[in-house]
């Protein structure tokens, strides 16, 4: 029988669950008691910077006081009804915000639960749209290696099959089709050759292909890897020639994380569905979003069922969508792109000696996203209490040590979290 009275820690350890982690073997925990603007406070007294403003959300730091403003106000009236039959304002300013702020043409917002459900949303309308076009064989989907789109079953079936966190169901998983990732960095002389297999993919099965799904300039959690805005451009070009729809997945780069507000921006195009999560409220509450354009909304539904076939109990949940319109606010009138400038150019000066680190394969920067990827996988327990010890937080995976830190970090806490890699890694 299980023992009840174990320390927080010790419960933790035998009865909860973390991401990514062993019931055997689990990774350690260290228990918050606190957080406030770029600091984590542990339960034991220490206070961390954070380094990934958790997992890529609190751009505007921790206990916010237009946040937290927003969110009691919204609290007072009332904190959920369904949005089937019903609609409220918190949904109506938020999805105002979202149709102007991004890219041309996407006018229709579906409001999700989360960044894997808004993949699964974008999926398939895409499937639902060509079915309806009585184009029902269009229903496989081509996207990149080295890609991550989230935890569930239709966007596992899009992450990398080999290299990817979900190899060990690729036997009960859609079968896609994988072009090689870009090989040319964002800050290389494009190469026409790296698009030449996806055009050999899509010209071969363009009968097959619902749509070509891709995270735009940079590859979050499936490597961190950053490539050439013009990769992107062709892509857009690539699916208009041979009418498939393109998706962009901007759920970890989107509201301004890699310079530009949506990554996307960085090759001059618009996708035909685009999803959004993580940074959308601030990392306050779980919400994320699905954007498609008139055409596609309309086409989703021409044909029967002449709805389109999805609706979480949460949607639309006024508290979040209140939390993630003052966040926006505080974005949009700030001064998010000098921060990212001055975040991104710290980074490349500070990040920049880890090269010469015989442990690091390489080192890379775009706008408030730093990598340094070493040569095998890292100890993430070991290096996770080096850097707990150096008073930052800054969860590793792989061979990969990077950090995303709150837009409103100042260069001295900056400054601690890339000298703790270094040291780390040294």
């Amino acid at each position: 029988m299980s023992d009840f009275n174990l320390s927080n820690l010790g419960f933790d350890q035998q009865h909860i669950w973390h991401p990514y982690t062993s019931a055997i073997d689990p990774l350690p925990c260290y228990e918050v008691s606190g957080a406030s603007g770029v600091n984590i406070e542990l339960a034991t007294g220490e206070v961390l910077i954070d380094g990934m403003s958790s997992w890529w959300a609190a751009i505007h730091g921790y206990n916010h006081p237009v946040l937290n403003h927003a969110a009691s106000k919204q609290i007072e009236k009332f904190s959920h009804v369904m949005f089937g039959g019903l609609t409220h304002q918190p949904a109506i300013d938020l999805c105002r915000k979202l149709v102007k702020m991004t890219p041309s043409g996407l006018d229709r917002v579906f409001l999700a639960d989360s960044g894997s459900v808004s993949v699964e949303v974008a999926m398939k309308m895409a499937l639902q749209y060509w079915a309806c076009q009585g184009a029902a064989e269009k229903h496989k989907f081509v996207t990149v290696r080295n890609g991550y789109h989230g935890d569930t079953f239709a966007a596992m079936s899009v992450c990398d099959p080999v290299n990817g966190m979900h190899s060990l169901f690729s036997d009960v998983l859609a079968q896609q089709l994988f072009a090689p990732a870009p090989q040319t960095r964002f800050d290389q002389p494009w190469n026409e050759d790296d698009i030449a297999p996806l055009i050999d993919i899509i010209e071969t099965n363009q009968h097959n292909i619902a749509a070509l799904i891709l995270e735009p300039v940079v590859q979050g959690a499936g490597g961190m890897r950053i490539y050439h805005p013009e990769y992107l451009r062709r892509a857009r070009q690539v699916c208009d020639e041979f009418n498939i729809l393109l998706i962009c997945d901007e759920i970890a780069t989107g509201f301004g994380r890699t310079g530009k507000l949506f990554a996307c921006e960085h090759a001059g195009i618009s996708p035909d569905i685009m999803c959004l999560g993580k940074a959308l409220t601030g990392g306050y509450l779980t919400l994320a979003a699905t954007l498609c354009t008139e055409d596609v909304a309309l086409g989703v539904c021409q044909g029967e069922p002449g709805v389109f076939m999805h609706g979480p109990t949460y949607m639309g949940n006024p508290l979040a969508c209140a939390v993630a319109n003052a966040s926006l606010d505080i974005l949009m009138q700030g001064d998010w792109k000098q921060q990212v400038i001055n975040i991104g150019s710290q980074l490349k000066a500070e990040l920049a000696k880890c090269k010469t680190l015989d442990t690091v394969a390489d080192v890379r920067v775009l706008g408030a996203i730093g990598v340094v990827e070493c040569k095998k996988a890292v100890d993430v327990a070991q290096i996770q209490k080096s850097f707990v010890e150096n008073g930052v937080w800054i969860r590793p995976f792989g061979k990969l040590v990077y950090i995303m830190p709150p837009f409103i970090i100042d260069p001295s806490q900056l400054g601690k979290l890339t000298a703790a890699i270094y040291q780390a890694l040294k």
